[in-house]
Order: structure tokens, then C-alpha cells, then sequence
């Protein structure tokens, strides 16, 4: 690059603040006292992102006399949960591709249930007034290079053929580019109405309100610091008391499990988002994007983009970065080498906003295991559940993983639990160094097939038959 364009797009970084744009949020709620004391309840849920949140809604939907808990340990989605693109998908395999290679005999069904999810998701906000700037526009996944445009094509007959293009339409470079102009746009895959855009915050935000409208018991700066079974149920001691549950639900994803032996199953990633200053109506006009779609380029170290209610774009991904030893550290949140490659790679793909600034870049740890979707399962004689790995998909799914926790809590033989998704696990990670060395490799091997019109080497071809890999 040009040291010209590099001065420019660094200096579109210099006031840019090292937080979440979503969290700075003038309308974001005071926290709940923390737990002070005993508590005792039927149903304690731990973690207050969108798993626990779900958890706890439904809960008390499902049996308002359920006596339900929550609690969370720094304040509610600070975390993934806050920090995240706003894509609510209906997928619950991390894609199409990812689920029909993994679950072909289920693959419609998981797509069902995917639509049915989104749907009450989008029910729900609805029902509970949650003002989370939900707009069912879809996502495009663009092609920047010939060969991904013609993967996309054939993917695209594919899905056809498996009678799953149901509301996907293909576009040609020509058609993409109506409808979002950058010169990078080769073709493009529309999902009319499998993607949602929203604020995740704001999202995080209703749906603690509603839960505490229908009694649930919030509690906030309230880490769970141990898990035991007490009598016929569990008891999860607090840094100032204590709680007693006939059932435990864990919602907790990235952060140690306190069923130790889910640990191995999901390893910390780091992404990283830029988000600009609100586009003038001329700038708006030079890319177009008239309806408003999620974007993600076909690559595999991809970026995804979206525009904001008002009209900033968060422009995220690409680098995914996994700390030695699995490490979820709070200094990890901020790296400025990967904003200013992403700044770059925003104004190749945008040059007719040269001059545009950015306002926020922030990080955070995606929960990320080796199948790329979510696992499920109970412990301690099935008082306990846990859902994670949802692998940077979790704003919608993590709804359905709150379903099926419900159902392993109350024993229930269900559509859901019947799913080999979530009867079976992935595979766990191995213990370092050969965890940091394998994904390592995979990095670089998924970048050198990029650069490589998609050719897999070895080493990829190898994951693929294992059915492991590693998702930027």
C-alpha cells in the first residue's frame, strides 16, 4: 500500500475510542444490586448474555410460577453479547454449508427449526416492546475474486436441487451492485429473510427488563464461583452468598464452565469491529444500499458489514486471533495493528468514502469449538445444563440453545432433543502446545487458499475430513 493511502486510513483511526459502540448507548440500564446473602429458587441461570437472558424468558414463559434466578457476573451483555456485528440469523449451524455437511439427514429439519426461531425471536421484541432496532433486511454474501463468484453460483444450484433456495436469490455482479456499489462486488447470494439486523445491546438491555417485568431475580456483578450438588439439587456459592436451585442452566459460553469437563470443547477468538462516523446522505447515496442488508464476503478470513439506525457502518472480522493457553483477558478486547488492517480493507472495498472516520473499534472473545456450532448436555444427574460454542452465530441461536437447556432440565422428549446436533458433541480441543500449533496452521493454510483462488492444502484437506477446522 501506498504510504499516501496509508496516512489516509490511519488517520481515519485517530479518534476512534477503544470501546463497543453499542455499550456507549446513552439509553443503557443501571445494573441490579449485587447478591447480598441466600437465595433459593427452581431454576438458577448463570451468565447474563443472551443464552442465560433467553434461559430465563422462557422459562418463565413457559411456567410463569417458576421461581427463576439469574445471575451475572460483571454487568447484562457486557460481553459477546454487546460487542458483536447485530446479525440475529435464522441458522443454527453456522450456516448452510457448515450444517449440510455435518447433519445431511437433518438439514431441513435444523432449517425449520432455524425460521421458527427467528420468528419467535423477532415475536418476542415485539411482545416485550424490547427497542432493539430489529430490521428483517436479510445478508448478502458477496464474491470479491472470479472463483468465489462461481462457488457461489454453484452453491447456489446446490441448494436448489436440495430444495433449500427458498427465499435466496443469486446475483450477478451487475445485480450485487445495485444493491450495495463497491468495485470489489463480483457476485452475491441474498437471504431475504434468514438475517436480521439489530442492536445488540439494546437487545441484551430488553430482555433483562422483561425478565425482571415477569419476576425473575436479577443479579448483577455476581460472579458464580463454585458448583455443587446439595441434597436433591445444586448450590452455586457467590463472592457474598449464596444460591440453592433444583436446576442449574449455564449460559456462561467462553467463560471457564463450571462443569469442568465442558471446558476442553471450546477455545477463546478474538474479533475485532471498526464503526464510522453517521454517512452524509452523499455518502450514502455513492454506495447505494437502499434495503439495508447485512454483508460478508465470501472469503475465508471474511469481513462482515452492516449500516447502524444511523447509518454509521461496523465493518468487522477478518483477523481472528486465539491467545496461548486460551486466555479470555480484558487487554485482549483492544488491538490497534488489527483496526488499521481492517481500515485499510474498509476503503479498498469502499473508495468512494475516502475522508470518512471511525468512531469505535473494539474486540471480544468469540466461544468457538470445532464443529462451529452450538453442543449441548446435562450434568449432575441432569439438574444441570449448558448450551455453548456457538462460534460468532449466537445471536439467534443462542434462543433455541435456551430451548433445548429447558428441555434437558424438565426431561422432556422433544423435537429439539431428538436432534443428533444435540445428542452428539464436537471433538474437544487438545491441551497446549498443540492446540496453538494446530490452529495456527489452519490460519495460515485459510489464508494462503485465499490468496490461492480457494485451493485447500493438505493440511485443510485433512480438517475437512475430520470434520474440524477453524472459522475466521
Amino acid at each position: 500500500m501506498a504510504p499516501s493511502a496509508m496516512s489516509s486510513w490511519t488517520k481515519s483511526l485517530s479518534d476512534a475510542q477503544p470501546v463497543p459502540y453499542w455499550l456507549e448507548d446513552p439509553g443503557k440500564p443501571h445494573p441490579e444490586p449485587a447478591l447480598t446473602g441466600a437465595e433459593t429458587c427452581d431454576l438458577l441461570v448463570v451468565g447474563g448474555g443472551y443464552s442465560g437472558l433467553w434461559t430465563a424468558l422462557i422459562a418463565k414463559e413457559r411456567d410463569p410460577r417458576r421461581d427463576v434466578v439469574l445471575l451475572e457476573g460483571r454487568e447484562v451483555g457486557w460481553a459477546a453479547s454487546g460487542r458483536n456485528g447485530g446479525f440475529c440469523a435464522a441458522s443454527l449451524t453456522h450456516g448452510l454449508p457448515n450444517g449440510l455437511a455435518r447433519w445431511p439427514e437433518e438439514i431441513h429439519k435444523l432449517e425449520e427449526l432455524g425460521a421458527r426461531n427467528l420468528d419467535e425471536i423477532e415475536a418476542a421484541v415485539a411482545r416485550h416492546g424490547i427497542d432493539c432496532d430489529f430490521e428483517r433486511t436479510g445478508e448478502i454474501d458477496v464474491a470479491t475474486e472470479p472463483y468465489q463468484a462461481a462457488e457461489l453460483r454453484d452453491w447456489y444450484e446446490e441448494m436448489d436441487r436440495a430444495g433449500l433456495a427458498e427465499g435466496v436469490e443469486f446475483l450477478d455482479a451487475e445485480a450485487v451492485r445495485q444493491q450495495v456499489d463497491s468495485p470489489t462486488f463480483q457476485a452475491g447470494l441474498w437471504d431475504r429473510g434468514g438475517v436480521a439486523m439489530l442492536h445488540p445491546a439494546k437487545l441484551a438491555w430488553g430482555l433483562k427488563q422483561a425478565c425482571v417485568r415477569l419476576g425473575v431475580r436479577v443479579y448483577e456483578h455476581t460472579p458464580a464461583l463454585a458448583l455443587k450438588p446439595v441434597g436433591a439439587g445444586m448450590a452455586v456459592r457467590t463472592p457474598y452468598g449464596s444460591v440453592r436451585a433444583r436446576k442449574v442452566a449455564l449460559g456462561t459460553n467462553i467463560f471457564p464452565n463450571l462443569v469442568k469437563r465442558v471446558r476442553a470443547y471450546t477455545v477463546p477468538v478474538y474479533d475485532y469491529a471498526l464503526m464510522t462516523e453517521p454517512l452524509s446522505d452523499d455518502h450514502l447515496a455513492s454506495i447505494g444500499w437502499k434495503n439495508r442488508q447485512g454483508l460478508g464476503d465470501s472469503a475465508n478470513q471474511f469481513h462482515y458489514f452492516r449500516l447502524s439506525a444511523d447509518n454509521r457502518i461496523l465493518w468487522g472480522g477478518y483477523d481472528a486471533i486465539y491467545p496461548y493457553g486460551g486466555r479470555v483477558r480484558r487487554e485482549y478486547d483492544d488491538r490497534p495493528e488489527t483496526y488499521a488492517k481492517l481500515a485499510g480493507h474498509f476503503f479498498d472495498c469502499f473508495p468512494q468514502l475516502e475522508g470518512v472516520r471511525f468512531t469505535h473499534a473494539w474486540g471480544g472473545a468469540i466461544d468457538t469449538c470445532s464443529r462451529f456450532s452450538a453442543f449441548f448436555g446435562t450434568a449432575h444427574r441432569g439438574n444441570v445444563a449448558y448450551a455453548a460454542g456457538y462460534t460468532g452465530l449466537g445471536v439467534g441461536a443462542t434462543r433455541f440453545g435456551a430451548d433445548v437447556m429447558l428441555d434437558l432440565l424438565d426431561g422432556e422428549d422433544t423435537e429439539r432433543t431428538r436432534l443428533e446436533m444435540v445428542r452428539k458433541k464436537p471433538l474437544p480441543f487438545p491441551p497446549e502446545p498443540f492446540a496453538w500449533t494446530g490452529i495456527a496452521l489452519t490460519k495460515w493454510s485459510l489464508a494462503r487458499a485465499d490468496t490461492h483462488n480457494g485451493r485447500r492444502n493438505l493440511w485443510l484437506r485433512t480438517m475437512d475430513r475430520l470434520g474440524l477446522g477453524f472459522d475466521s
